[in-house]
């Protein structure tokens, strides 16, 4: 008979299931608008910036836990589907900003409604009342990463 799991290791086995299946749902949804999951989550991180003001290279490759080396490399790919622009800061030189075309405010907004309606079908057994312990026990966790 085996051991009964711990509470962390049966933790642990639920945030790597969690994980693999929203990585799964989130390859297949990106799939189709032809970019990889990466270049999505760049669209998703300035997309989700503050109120559409544009963000800095930096701050961009912090978020996404890259180099600005890195993302350099896929910020010229998004500019050249014409999903990003990339505009030097006015009053520092060594910096660029990052803002979403026309075009990658659409394609953001239609990859938006998909995580809405993922957010439903994850929290649809839930009460209000569990929905927001969900959400309090998220949030804690994401601000201690």
């Amino acid at each position: 008979m085996p051991a009964p799991m711990s509470a962390i290791a049966r933790l642990s086995h639920q945030l790597v299931e969690l994980y693999e299946k929203l990585s799964s749902w989130e390859q297949d949804v990106v799939k189709s608008s032809g970019l990889s999951t990466a270049q999505m989550h760049t669209i998703e991180i300035v997309g989700h910036g503050a109120d559409g003001a544009p963000m800095r290279m930096k701050d961009l490759a912090k978020k996404m836990g890259v180099t600005t080396g890195t993302l350099t490399v896929m910020i010229d790919r998004l500019e050249q589907q014409g999903l990003l622009q990339r505009t030097p800061h006015e009053t520092d030189r060594r910096s660029y900003l990052i803002a979403l075309t026309e075009k990658g405010q659409g394609l953001f907004a239609e990859h938006h409604q998909y995580h809405l309606r993922l957010t439903e079908e994850i929290t649809a057994t839930l009460s209000p009342e569990e929905q927001t312990v969900f959400s309090a026990v998220l949030e804690k966790i994401i601000g201690q990463m």
